[in-house]
């Protein structure tokens, strides 16, 4: 075999897939630290959320696999060579910030086309592939425009078509849809998922928007407070949390704590602070705990109310309507039980809704709700 043919094999054998590793990163600014331990391995091809409240590190870790902040401990890597000395823009990734950072005197052509005059490529070089970055984000006819005389999903499409001119091996996404309004951000979200899928290219992104990360995400990091709580796809991630951060903070639920009493592979047994006797599921992963203090998370979606007495419900009880709210698609309901706790049960449209102080029974079954070891 020849050293070439060595050195591949040796190269493809080292190729674990993933385009982006943390490994074991902290980041430190005066004492304190904002990233704690990250590991994260971020797969070829994949759309990649980093997920959490204000203040949890997620910005930071994009910045550090960008490079513009440097890990105080741990390490780096993009398609298998570690960053630690790597400048920002000799990395194979481009960032698509909030704020879009355009360049208000160039036109849009223009903004396309600077990354790829700094590295000094060829004038048809440029203009073929800046041709081909405006018609990926449907922008050809704007290309003459400046920034100041567009939308702010016009603004955002240039930003990605800037970041793509380049076809870097990794995008990043800093909120790239945080100052859009509601329905073009919808909008933005359909076209991000499209560019995606058509590119290939991994995508990781930054946001603190539920529902923005699972509908357009392979996988979610929910971070807090400088950690990753759990790493999983978005349906494991809203139906199996795997701690009380994840649980309350994707989506709505209601939590319970309580201890519990009896224990089966299947089932648990679990009495609430405040008394309630609940059958739940056990966590998904590792063994099923037989003793100890749990949380229980119930989504509002899985409470069926009825006005009279269900029957054999694994899980019933009898509650006075305290609140409804129409919302169109759906009605929320606040539900005070018997007990003191209070439930939120969210169900599709109704036509004819109960009043008010209402006496209700709300029900559901032991698998549709889950407890979390604390």
């Amino acid at each position: 075999m020849s050293q070439t043919a060595a050195q591949n094999q040796r190269a493809m054998a080292a190729d674990t897939g993933f385009d982006v590793e943390l490994r074991k990163v902290f980041k430190v600014y005066d004492g304190e630290a904002a990233v704690r331990g990250v590991d994260l391995s971020i797969r070829r091809g994949e759309f990649f959320s980093i997920l959490g409240p204000s203040g949890c590190g997620k910005t930071t870790t994009l910045r550090l696999i960008a490079g513009f902040e440097t890990p105080s401990a741990g390490e780096v890597l993009i398609q298998q060579q570690l960053m630690t000395q790597v400048p920002p823009y000799r990395r194979p990734v481009n960032t698509v910030f909030q704020s879009y950072a355009l360049f208000g005197h160039l036109t849009v052509r223009e903004n396309i086309a600077f990354g790829l005059r700094l590295k000094k490529r060829g004038r048809a070089e440029i203009e073929d592939r800046v041709k081909e970055a405006l018609k990926l984000v449907k922008m050809e006819a704007f290309a003459n425009r400046f920034p100041a005389q567009l939308s702010g999903g016009q603004q955002q499409r240039v930003a990605l078509a800037r970041a793509l001119v380049n076809r870097p091996a990794v995008v990043l996404l800093d909120e790239p849809l945080g100052a859009l309004d509601l329905k073009l951000r919808k909008e933005m979200q359909v076209e991000l998922s499209n560019l995606h899928r058509e590119l290939g290219l991994t995508f990781v992104m930054v946001t603190h928007d539920q529902e923005e990360a699972l509908s357009l995400s392979d996988r979610i990091a929910v971070m807090n407070q400088g950690r990753v709580e759990q790493i999983d796809t978005p349906s494991q991630i809203y139906e199996q949390p795997l701690t009380a951060f994840v649980a309350d903070f994707i989506g709505d639920t209601n939590l319970f704590s309580g201890k519990i009493e009896g224990a089966h592979p299947a089932m648990l047994w679990v009495t609430t602070d405040r008394g309630l006797k609940l059958k739940v599921k056990p966590p998904e992963l590792g063994n099923t705990p037989s003793s100890g203090s749990v949380v229980v998370s119930i989504r509002p979606e899985k409470i069926q109310v009825s006005l009279s007495p269900p029957g054999e419900q694994v899980n019933g009880f009898e509650g006075r309507l305290v609140n409804v709210m129409y919302l169109g698609t759906h009605v929320h309901y606040l539900v005070e039980l018997e007990s003191g706790d209070r439930l939120t049960v969210m169900q599709p449209n109704a036509i004819n809704l109960p009043d008010s102080d209402t006496s209700i029974y709300v029900h559901w079954a032991f698998d549709d709700c889950i407890a979390i070891p604390t």
